[in-house]
Order: C-alpha cells, then structure tokens, then sequence
C-alpha cells in the first residue's frame, strides 16, 4: 500500500527507477522508427538521382538504365527471354480474344435459335388449343344434329301446273269465296319466291278509259317491284288494274266481265287473279258492282257487303298521291299533343236528310227520347249539343258551304277542296269520321279519304260506326291508331276523347303516321301492301332485301402487325380465346319459311317497322316490341363459361344467350393512310373479330406501295361510288355478320373495351351501344332543338365512330329511311350519327345504351377531324332541327345511366377476378 502510494506521488527509489527505464525504452524506439523512416524514403531517391545521373553519362551509347529504342533491349541474353515469353503470351491472349468473339456470337445465334422454337412451341400450342376447342365444338354440333335429327335439306323441286290446269271446284256460291277453295296453291310454293305477273292495260279495250296518272302511277310502281316478273307460265298471281276510270266514261258491267274474262291467264275463273280498282278522287265509281269475278280477288276503296268477301278481298286506301311524293316538310309535327280544337267533322247528308237539322231538339230531350231509327240524327244532335255547350272547342258543320263533293246514297258527303281539309285537320285533335248509314255498305271511297287525310296531317280517326271495314283490317291493329265506336255510344264519345292522356294520344298518331307512311301514302306503298297482304295470307317469305355489292379495292398485306401496348394492357383481364375459331358468319334468315305462320299479325302492327312490306333481310329483323336473340335456338353450347361465373370461367367464353358469335369492323377512311394502318394495328388480336371492312371514301385509291397490317383476319377494302358519310351504313355483302363495329380511322379503344362493349350489345340487340355520349337539349330563347357535347348527367345518342349496332339498321337507314334525312347528310358532310340515332329511337323507343365511363375516343396525336370545324356544331343544330320536322317529332329519348359489368368494383376474394375492370 505504502509502495502503491509512493509511485503515484512521483516518489524515488525503485519507483524513480522504473520510471527512468520507460522513458529510455521510448527515446529508443523513437530513434529507431526515424531512422527507419530515413531508410525507407530517402535512400530510394538517392538511388533514384545517382542512377539517372549515372545514365546521363557522355558515353550514351552504353547506358545502361536509360530507356533504350527499338529492340536494344533484346540485346541482353537474358532479356531476351522476357520478350519471347511477352510475344508468346500476346500471341495467345490474341487467340483467346478471337475465340471468345466467336462463342459469344454462337451463344447470340443459339439464344436467337431458343426464341424462335419458344414462339414455335407457343404457336404450336394455340394451334393445338385451336384444334381442340373447334373438334369440341364439332363433336358439340354434331351431338345436337344427331338429337335433333333434322338434318338441313335442299330446296323442293317446283313442279309447275300445266297451262290448261281445270283448276279448283267452283264453290256454290262465288260470294263464299276464301283461300281454300278458290286460291290455287300448287303455283305458289314456299320456295316460288311469290312470282307475280302484271297485265298490261293498254292491250285491253278498257285500258283506255283509265285515269292516266293512276295508270302512269301503277305502271311506274309494277316495274319497280321485286316481285313482278314478265313469264307469265311461272307467276303465282297475276294482277290486273281496271280502274280509276276517267269521267264521263261509264264502262257497263257486261262489257267489263266480258273482257276480264277474256284475259290470257284467267282459265275460266279467274283464280289467282287480283283486280286492283284504285280511288283518285272520293266519288269513285264502284266499278265491280254486279260484275262477276269468279275467284279473282277484289282490292278497292268501295264494297257493299253483297260484294265483300272477308279474308279473300281487300280493302285498299285511295290514292291521293299518283305521282308526287308527299311532302314530309308540310306535315304538321306531332307535338303539341292538343291542338285547338278537340275534334272537327265537316259534311253533308244529301239522301235521308231529316229535319233534325233545322230542328233539332236539345240534348236533353234526345237522350230522355227513344232512340230514332236513323242513327245519323241522334250523332247530330249530340255533336250539337257538345258544340254549344263550349265545354271543349269543336268545330262541327252538317251542311257544306259551297256543292258538297258527289257521293254514295247516304254518305256523308265531302265539303270544301283537299287543301281547305288539311288546314281544318292540322288545327284538330280528333278527326269525327262518320259511317254511311246504309248498313250494306262496308265501306267508301269517302270514308277512306277522310281516314287518310285525317292520318296524313296527325288528327286521330274517331270512326262511328263498328260496321266499317277499314283498308287492310285483318293485318293492322287500327284500335292502336284510331278509334271505332258504335254509333249508339255518340252521347260518350266527348268523354272518350277527353279521358286520353297525352302520352296514349301521342302514340296513337305516331302510329297513325306510321300506318299511313308504310300503307297509304303513295302508289308504291299501296301496291307493294296488296302483294304483301296476299303473300302473307299464303304464307310465302318475303324475298331477302338487297345488299349493297362490294367493289374490292386490291391491297397487298403480309406486314406483320404489331401490338399496340396501350391496348394489350388490359390488367388481369383475360380478354377470351382469341384464336379458338376461324371467321364465323350470322346464321342466315333461315326462319323466313316459318315467320309468315308464327310472327305476321305481330309484326304488321309493330311500329314504326315495316317489317313485312319491304322485303326481308338476310338476318333475323329486330322487332320493337321483343328483340329476338338468333342462334339461342340453334343448339350451340356455351364452352367453358356463361353460367354465371365469375373471373376465369366468366372470360373464357362469349357466354350469354348467344354463345357463339362474332362482329364485323366497319371502319370509314378519307386519305389518311397513317392513321388508317395505326388503326388497324390496334385491331390485331382482337377477340371474336370475324373481318375488318374498310369504307374507302375517297376518289382517290390507297397508294400501291401501302403495306396493309396482317392481324389475322380478313381486311376487305370497298371503294365507293361517291365521298358520302351514308356509306358508313351501306349494307355490304361482305358484312356476315348481325353485330356490327361501327368505328372512325382516328378512334382510340381498348381490346377489353370493345369486347365489353360487344357483351352488352348481345344482351340489348336493338339498340345502339357505344362509347361516347351525346345528348340534345331545348333551346328556349330560339324555341329550337340544340346539340350538345358536354359531360352531363343523361345521354340521348351514342356516336357511332364507336358504337354496335345490328345490321338490319343498315337496310332501313339506306332503303327505308326518308331519302331527305340522307341528303341532308350529303349537303353538310355531318350529322349521319345523329340520324342513325333517330332511325334507331324511332324505330324501338328506346334510348342508346353507353357503356365505360369514356366521353371522347380521338387517338392522341391524329390529324384534326371534320368535328373540330368551328361550323360542326352549327350544321348539328340544324340537322336535329330539321329530322324533327321529317319525322314529325323528337324521337330521341334521355337516359341517365350507363353499364357496367355485374362484378364492377365488387370485391371479391382473391382467388377470383372481377369481370372487368375499366379506368
């Protein structure tokens, strides 16, 4: 402890020693670590200086340290040895160089090689995968037929009737004429075509003595048809036209028999025959009264019930409109709903004229009375009485103020001239059409006048009398269009007419306008009516409606498209089996043999679609009031999903009630090369894409050296007549398909987009379902319909420069459709969505169908369009302005929702995928 203490106060003795020990052990070490240091930096540059002094010596030719030039060096013996190996060693590093270049460029050449056989094998698989899903298919169909036993057959042989043919046994008395037993089918097959022969009139004494324009009409309509044919040996009916005959000439009924009889092809009854007697003017003269026309049938305005036989003849409308088109411009809208009047009758009785007239007694006193035995004075006095009570505004006149028009034995004659008429009519909302009071007679001539006049300008027909046999009564539902009431209800028919709400009178005169349109408005509709009347009485299909011929544009393809990554990034959706079947067309019409039995009565009366006038389509047509989904009957098996999955089993197949199907591209294209083969690249890969068929609107043809994308389809260039935005809706033959893609050169869509698209279009066939939204708005300060592009809550069209529609809209909006709708598209370059949209609304009542949350569709980086003219949407507003004015109404409906797949935004667990997903 001592010793402890003493060392730590720096004491002496041994501890003073230890101390000085330390502190020489150090001093050593510090000489040594200098002197080492002084080795080891200084003795090196010593060497370094005296060494290159040495070298710097005069005698330069013996240095020995110097650097030395050329091969000095090797001069030394054992330098040499030094360079050998450094040449030996380079020469082999050399080597080694080479030989590595060259394995990595076999490497380079064997992973090329592993590529290629992995794309193989990948090709080879979706061969594979290809192979078996259409042997599945095959064995799928095959399966069915086998159950169905109903293998498809070839068309009957038609058998003609010889020339000389006995015909039918006469019934017992002509007037129990029907069908059965005065109509020979055996020259009418179902597989005829309905074959139709039309005498020439002038050949014929009374030929002569017929009205030129009806007979100038009738021709001009005959030649037109696509029925009519000039071999008489072949023809299943055949038509001959006496009449409207010119004033004063009176043909007797003898003379008239005498030469019906004598016609080529009566044989001696006259089966098959029609005999047309078509009304100009509402004083015809019943012509066939006490003529004999053994089986022949009858169509005119004007039938005693002597004469009339239901089902077998037919009552045709007059025809107003010989050889001028009616005016769509100077009919009336159908909007207001209420006009001012309630309803209007203008007429004079001539015969049977009772004093009721100058004194008649109140409505009271009429209806405490007993009813008069004349109808006709009761209906007076209680359109009197409703006149004077100014409970409504009515305008009713018994006597004409200038000679009443020349009419049947108690018709009611007509006042005034056609034009005085129409003005009274477009001012009423209800047109009186009052029966003539002779129980025998049917119908006349004045009747159907005030009955096409009233539809022509939008007054609803009010008929009194339930005996009257309106035109073509046993296929139109005229309860939808007018109203017929029994002449003992006249005291209700004021409460009848007010109980209507808007929206029933609204429908009852578009249907009226439908009515008269497709069956009353001109000598093609009258004449193509009767044909379609008689043929679907027979039961034979109306011919298939022709198609727009396709003049194919030769390209030169085989450049392998590309895939666009913005559209082959679709997340995790898996699109479908894009390759699981080659291009498969639409199942054609083949129900056209069976339609006429099923579906007529229906499809008659289903407005505003001329359904079974015009022609058939090759497809199914869409009817308003049930959309039939062609194919759901055909056997075809879903593979592998729609059966409500969810995720995989949901994607791997089309699903829903038509399994298999597939769309047609219809791509409109002015001289934009550029964007047109962009465009068409994005289609590669396009699941269930059956072909592309691009419109080439210019007059200019593509270049020839342009490459056309190969994507894996059939591309069908059509060049076309003329640079018309109306090609767009051209019926080409080359579309085989029901679903159609109708999309601009410039439109930017997603595959899943598209496909989602096309899901909903199969669920809503008769629509229109598309991207971008438009709707249409009314402009109070102007009282005028607008256009209107901006994000808004409702829609009422769907532009289709990406929009689905099926194809039977392409044969209405290019052959039924107004022709004034399509020039006015042609003058503004503009405005054929719009009118798509009209046809489509008007036709099914219903709006379009939008579907992702997508407003605009412009691929980014395109030429500007014709829409970005500042003068576009001007041209739009008059394009609304004036279909309104063609179609006489605002069909375009608002909806305010769009759709989206069921599994949208659910969540779910994560072993299952959603349907879609969109941004």
């Amino acid at each position: 402890m001592t010793g402890y203490t003493m060392l730590r106060n720096g004491g002496v003795g041994n501890g003073g020693q230890t101390c000085m020990l330390r502190w020489s052990n150090r001093i050593r070490l510090t000489w040594l670590s200098f002197t080492l240091f002084i080795i080891l930096v200084f003795f090196p540059l010593i060497a370094h200086y005296y060494l290159t002094t040495l070298d710097e010596a005069d005698e330069a030719g013996k240095r020995i340290f110097g650097p030395r030039a050329g091969n000095e060096l090797c001069e030394v013996k054992h330098v040499l040895d030094l360079c050998r190996i450094r040449e030996s060693v380079s020469e082999e590093l050399l080597q080694l160089e080479a030989k590595r270049q060259e394995l990595n460029s076999e490497i380079a050449k064997l992973n090329l090689k592993i590529e290629a056989c992995k794309k193989s094998i990948e090709n080879a698989k979706q061969d594979l995968l290809q192979l078996k899903n259409v042997i599945s298919q095959t064995e799928h169909s095959y399966k069915e037929l086998m159950a169905q036993n109903q293998p498809k057959l070839s068309l009957p042989i038609r058998l003609l009737p010889e020339k000389d043919d006995s015909g039918l046994p006469p019934p017992k008395v002509i007037r129990g004429c029907r069908l059965h037993n005065c109509f020979d089918y055996s020259r009418c097959p179902l597989t005829s075509g309905f074959p139709v022969y039309v005498y020439d009139s002038d050949q014929f004494a009374f030929g002569s003595y017929l009205d030129p324009l009806v007979k100038q009409a009738f021709q001009a309509t005959a030649r037109a048809n696509v029925y009519v044919t000039e071999n008489a040996d072949i023809a299943c009916l055949y038509v001959i036209l006496v009449g409207e005959i010119q004033e004063p000439v009176v043909l007797r009924p003898a003379e008239l028999e005498k030469q019906l009889y004598s016609l080529p092809h009566w044989r001696t009854d006259g089966h098959n025959h029609v005999i047309i007697n078509l009304s100009r003017k509402s004083d015809t003269q019943n012509l066939l009264y006490n003529v004999s026309t053994g089986r022949a049938m009858v169509a005119q305005s004007t039938f005693y019930a002597s004469q009339y036989r239901p089902g077998f003849d037919l009552v045709v409308s007059p025809l107003v409109h010989a050889m001028s088109e009616p005016n769509f411009m100077e009919i009336p809208p159908q909007v207001p709903v209420k006009r001012k009047y309630l309803f209007t009758f203008q007429g004079e009785k001539i015969e049977s004229l009772r004093s009721s007239l100058q004194e008649a007694r109140s409505f009271e006193e009429e209806m405490e009375g007993d009813p008069p035995a004349d109808y006709d004075d009761r209906i007076i006095a209680t359109l009197k009485a409703v006149q004077d009570s100014r409970l409504d505004q009515v305008l009713v006149e018994f006597t004409c103020k200038n000679q009443p028009k020349p009419s049947l034995p108690t018709e009611w004659a007509l006042c005034g001239e056609r034009e005085d008429r129409l003005e009274l009519l477009k001012l009423s909302t209800f047109a009186l059409i009052i029966t003539p009071g002779d129980p025998h007679l049917v119908i006349s001539s004045g009747c159907a006048t005030r009955l096409f006049e009233a539809l022509e300008v939008g007054a609803v027909p009010v008929v009194l009398g339930e005996q009257v046999q309106l035109p073509y009564q046993d296929m139109l539902q005229w309860n939808e269009a007018a109203l017929v009431v029994p002449k003992p209800r006249v005291t209700e028919v004021h409460f009848l007419l007010r109980s209507l709400s808007d929206s029933d009178l609204l429908a009852m005169r578009r249907q009226g306008r439908f009515l008269w349109e497709t069956y009353f408005s001109t000598a093609d509709s009258i004449f193509n009516t009767v044909l379609a009347m008689i043929r679907t009485r027979i039961q034979i299909p109306a011919a298939p409606i022709r198609e727009e011929a396709a003049a194919e544009i030769p390209h030169r393809s085989g450049k392998a498209a590309g895939t666009d990554p913005n559209m082959a990034d679709n997340g995790d959706l898996d699109l479908g089996p894009v390759e699981t079947e080659p291009p498969y067309a639409s199942p054609k019409y083949l129900r056209n043999f069976t339609l006429t039995v099923t579906d007529f009565y229906r499809s008659w009366n289903s407005a505003p679609g001329p359904f079974h006038l015009f022609p058939h389509t090759p497809f199914d047509p869409v009817l308003p009031s049930e959309a039939k989904f062609l194919g759901s009957g055909t056997g075809f098996r879903p593979i592998g999903g729609g059966a409500g999955g969810s995720g995989k089993e949901f994607q791997a197949a089309l699903g829903g009630n038509v399994p298999r199907e597939q769309f047609t591209v219809v791509m409109l294209t002015y001289e934009r090369e550029e964007v047109l083969m962009n465009s068409l690249e994005r289609l590669n890969g396009l699941p269930y894409l059956n072909k592309v068929v691009v419109v080439w609107n210019s007059p200019k043809l593509p270049s020839e050296d342009l490459l056309w994308p190969d994507i894996g389809v059939p591309i069908m260039v059509v060049r076309t007549e003329k640079n018309s935005l109306n090609n767009r809706f051209l019926p080409w033959n080359e579309i085989e398909t029901e679903a159609i893609l109708s999309i601009d050169d410039d439109a930017h869509l997603r595959h899943d987009e598209i496909m989602f698209g096309f899901r909903v279009w199969r669920e809503a066939r008769d629509r229109i379902v598309g991207f971008p939204g438009r709707y249409h708005a009314w402009d109070i300060p102007h009282q005028s319909w607008l256009y209107n592009s901006n994000y808004s809550c409702e829609l009422s069209m769907v532009l289709t420069g990406a929009a689905f529609f099926h194809k039977y809209y392409a044969y209405l909006y290019s052959y039924v459709m107004p022709q004034a709708i399509r020039d006015m598209v042609d003058e503004y370059i503009n405005c054929e969505d719009i009118a798509m949209n009209f046809l489509v609304s008007h036709i099914t009542r219903k709006p379009p169908i939008k579907v992702t949350s997508r407003w605009t569709f412009r691929c980014p980086g395109c030429p500007q369009a014709l829409s970005h003219d500042d003068s576009h949407f001007h041209e739009r507003h008059k394009c609304i302005n004036f279909f309104v004015k063609v179609y006489g109404y605002m069909p375009l409906l608002y909806t305010q929702f769009r759709v989206d797949s069921v599994l949208f935004k659910t969540r779910l667990p994560h072993d299952k995928t959603k349907c879609f997903k969109f941004i």
